[in-house]
């Protein structure tokens, strides 16, 4: 019985951190795109908003399952290198953007929440997705 509320609490440890990381994306998101990313979402149906959000999320989700399967034995430094390089995923998915934006015509927060469907929202996805595999394969 002690095993299991043991490995509840490690649960609910690695949990938490996760869920946090997943608030930090979603905050990460909002403040890269103009407006109320919540609104955008929820009452304006924007879909390119929510694919970008969703792909922001599934690659720090990607992260912490590596980090929390490949990371170290001990408790407390699997449970602060999962926060780490999930952290670092949220940075390298910044700076990612940051670049595509950099090396593409018009402003892509503001293409990204446009009602009308962008491809840039495609590409935009897509590299927050690779961030993240690289990110996971470097865990590993």
């Amino acid at each position: 019985m002690n095993d299991i509320l043991h490995g509840l609490g490690v649960a609910a440890a690695f949990g938490a951190v996760g869920v946090v990381l997943l608030l930090l994306g979603i905050l990460l998101v909002d403040v890269l795109t103009p407006g109320k990313l919540g609104h955008q979402i929820w009452v304006e149906r924007n879909r390119n908003a929510a694919v970008l959000l969703s792909s922001a999320l599934l690659g720090i989700g990607g992260i912490v399952f590596t980090a929390i399967l490949y990371t170290y034995e001990d408790f407390g430094k699997g449970l602060v290198s999962t926060a780490c390089f999930g952290l670092l995923g949220l940075v390298l998915m910044a700076v990612a953007f940051w670049l595509v934006d950099l090396l593409t015509p018009g402003k892509l927060g503001v293409i990204l929440v446009d009602p009308e469907p962008h491809p840039a929202v495609w590409v935009s996805a897509s590299c927050n997705l690779a961030v993240a595999a690289i990110v996971a394969a470097s865990i590993a």
